[in-house]
């Protein structure tokens, strides 16, 4: 039996496929990303290739920084040709919920700076409609409270992420994350611009029409799925 460890090591692998000589490569975050840049640092180092890569986190810039891989940051380079991200839930129409890992800013700054993305995932994360998982928002610390009640008012079943020690998580911006519970989001998109229109909002974690090729680890092994 293959535990979801190993199917986020075969996606992770899998994902270099898509890595050439030259590329600026656009770096997620995440359990996934982590194989997938021991893979990627492999193959940078066996192929001799000369690659960028673009952090999306402070914890993705260490491991790729130890790995010797060569960092720059999004303001530095005129393109990134390919980010590979994970996500923590992928519809059926190829819409996205990303955050888990509090980094849901840079990803989707990253993210709308690539020429392509591949999300790399295990078939855990594959839904038909979004909102089983706690959809992020990032919101900056001050009238936090304000927009906590707003959206309570509005039945949307806020928390406030917390850190290991009890204390409100602070994201790489110093930013707090509201995780809204929500079951299933009936229209994304309609929700996407409420919650951009929210002042004191900086991202929310719903990517939308971001991806294309979604890389899937099932226990028969990785299947590539492309969105028609």
């Amino acid at each position: 039996m293959v535990n979801q460890n190993e199917l986020k090591a075969l996606v992770g692998k899998k994902a270099v496929d898509w890595v050439f000589d030259n590329m600026t490569i656009g770096l997620g975050t995440g359990s996934t990303v982590k194989y997938m840049i021991e893979a990627l640092a492999k193959k940078i180092q066996k192929e001799n290739l000369s690659i960028t890569g673009i952090v999306t986190s402070a914890e993705t810039a260490k491991q790729a920084t130890s790995l010797g891989i060569p960092l720059k940051s999004v303001d530095e380079v005129d393109h990134i040709d390919l980010t590979i991200d994970g996500a923590d839930e992928v519809s059926a129409d190829f819409q996205g919920i990303k955050g888990g890992g509090a980094a849901l800013l840079f990803e989707k700054i990253v993210a709308t700076n690539s020429k392509k993305n591949i999300w790399i995932v295990d078939q855990s994360k594959l839904v038909n409609k979004l909102g089983s998982f706690p959809l992020p928002v990032e919101v900056i610390p001050y009238g936090s409270k304000k927009i906590f009640e707003r959206f309570d008012s509005r039945k949307f079943h806020p928390t406030f992420r917390l850190a290991a020690d009890g204390s409100k998580l602070r994201t790489d911006s110093d930013n707090y994350i509201i995780d809204l519970h929500l079951e299933q989001i009936t229209d994304p998109f309609k929700l996407a611009d409420y919650l951009k229109a929210q002042v004191g909002v900086v991202e929310h974690g719903l990517f939308l029409n971001t991806v294309n090729t979604v890389i899937v680890g099932y226990t028969s092994g990785p299947k590539v799925l492309e969105a028609r």
